[in-house]
This record gives structure tokens, C-alpha cells and sequence, in this order.
């Protein structure tokens, strides 16, 4: 962690505030989990507790939906009710980005997801997230997308619509007003995505 990435002590404070009082509101996403344990391992990790800020600040109202089985870590993901409204507009990744000749967007979401210390999605994890509540009704949000899909030019992106989850394709290079990423601060597996 650079000193650039140290919050001060009254933004940690108000940070676990805001966590806390999310993490007990919405206790059905976390079934089992107790804040005090969640509480002892942010204080033990201050890049995570910037990472989880930097996700707040963006509108994502980050919170934890489960833990990993293998790690223990547990699994902090954007829970706003519709993708996070600071991070829209932006094409999949930097070579869709670049691949645009006109009308560039200001940014893609893997370098923005890279400069906060989470990453997107995996088609998984969203659907994870999708079991614990009803989210991306009005808006869609980017998601990991494997090689394969993205050697060809594509890109996943999934929603909610007609009370079902739906993951769709488009080019990587496109991007809207309606369409962002949520984050994730725990990594997929390697072999899982690029």
C-alpha cells in the first residue's frame, strides 16, 4: 500500500460506520457471518479498507455476500441496487478502448476496477450476488468475461429483467449510460478469466 492509498483515521472510522451499519441491515446476504470477525480482518488490512472505500466512493455500496470456502477471505461486492453510478460509461478493457477511433470513452472498466483493488465480476459471482437480493433491474453491469469470449471481440454483461437474471454478449468496445461494473474485492481463480 502507498502512502497515496492510506485513508485517515476519521475516513476509516466513518468507512467501518457505514459497513457496519449496511453489513447489519442487510444481514440475509451474509446468513452465518458475524461483524465482529469481518470487522478484526479489515483492521488487519488497510489496502482492502481503501480498496472498500474507493468502491463506496464510487456509489457501489460495497458489502459481503458470502466467504470463500478455501481462503476464509470474505467476498466484499458492490451491492448498490443499480450498477454503481460512478463507474458507467466505460467500455469493457483497454483494447477496446483503444480500438475505438472516435468517440472514445473516458475510461474502461478493467483499468478502473485495477486502480480501485477489486475486479469485475465473474459470471459466478454475479449470479451469487443476484441470490442474495434484486439488482441491475434499470441498468447492467460489465462482467469478467473468459478469453475465448474476448478474443473473438466480445464482452459478458449481465442484468435483471422480467424477475430473471440474464447474461448477455456485446462488443467490448461498446459502452452506455446504463451499463457499469460492479467490483469484487476478492480475485477470481486465474485459470477462471483473463
Amino acid at each position: 500500500m502507498t502512502p497515496d492509498n492510506a485513508l485517515s483515521a476519521d475516513q476509516r472510522q466513518a468507512l467501518l460506520a457505514v459497513l457496519r451499519g449496511r453489513f447489519e441491515t442487510h444481514m440475509r446476504r451474509h446468513v452465518g457471518l458475524m461483524w465482529a470477525d469481518v470487522h478484526a480482518r479489515l483492521e488487519a488490512q488497510p489496502d482492502k479498507l481503501w480498496s472498500l472505500h474507493q468502491m463506496e466512493e464510487s456509489g457501489g455500496e460495497p458489502d459481503v455476500i458470502g466467504q470463500d470456502e478455501q481462503t476464509g477471505q470474505y467476498l466484499y461486492c458492490d451491492c448498490s441496487a443499480e450498477s454503481p453510478s460512478g463507474r458507467r460509461s466505460l467500455c469493457y478493457d483497454r483494447a477496446a478502448w483503444e480500438s475505438r477511433k472516435a468517440n472514445r470513452p473516458e475510461d474502461n472498466a478493467h483499468d478502473v476496477a485495477t486502480g480501485m483493488g477489486v475486479t469485475l465480476l465473474t459470471e459466478a459471482q454475479y449470479a451469487q450476488l443476484q441470490a442474495v437480493g434484486e439488482f441491475d433491474t434499470k441498468t447492467s453491469s460489465w462482467l469478467l468475461t473468459p478469453p475465448d469470449v474476448r478474443k473473438l471481440g466480445g464482452a459478458l454483461f449481465g442484468d435483471r429483467r422480467f424477475g430473471r437474471v440474464f447474461v448477455y454478449h456485446n462488443g467490448a468496445e461498446s459502452y452506455y449510460a446504463a451499463r457499469g461494473f460492479r467490483g469484487v474485492l476478492h480475485p477470481p481463480d486465474e485459470d477462471e478469466v483473463s
